[in-house]
């Protein structure tokens, strides 16, 4: 089992910035790729971002592409969402997702809500 804690989220004016982290416990860090997902009340859960398990490879949904940065610390076994530039329609319950490497084990945190007004 994989335990996933989010912080960081709050209240930010657009145009500002916000840094998320997910700490995970549980089982190694390093067997898992990591996400963060989104979701809006009555809406489908949208994927954000994805670091692979030893960090060399990224990916980004477009609408955040040139704005949000995913990184993992294997030492603090955490990974962090940096959102800079933020828009309104960024507010959303934003959560952090743990995908093994081999087999299909997925877990997920509570979510972390970010409100941005413009």
């Amino acid at each position: 089992q994989v335990q996933l804690v989010e912080s960081g989220g709050g209240l930010v004016q657009a145009g500002g910035s916000l840094r998320l982290s997910c700490a995970a416990s549980g089982r190694t860090f390093s067997r898992y790729n990591m996400g963060w997902f989104r979701q809006a009340p009555g809406k489908e859960r949208e994927f954000v971002a994805r670091i692979n398990w030893s960090g060399g490879s990224t990916y980004y949904a477009d609408s955040v592409k040139g704005r949000f940065t995913i990184s993992r610390d294997t030492a603090k076994n955490t990974v962090y969402l940096q959102m800079n530039s933020l828009k309104p329609e960024d507010t959303d319950v934003y959560y952090c997702n743990a995908h093994s490497r081999i087999g299909s084990e997925d877990y997920w945190g509570q979510g972390t809500q970010v409100t941005v007004s413009s």
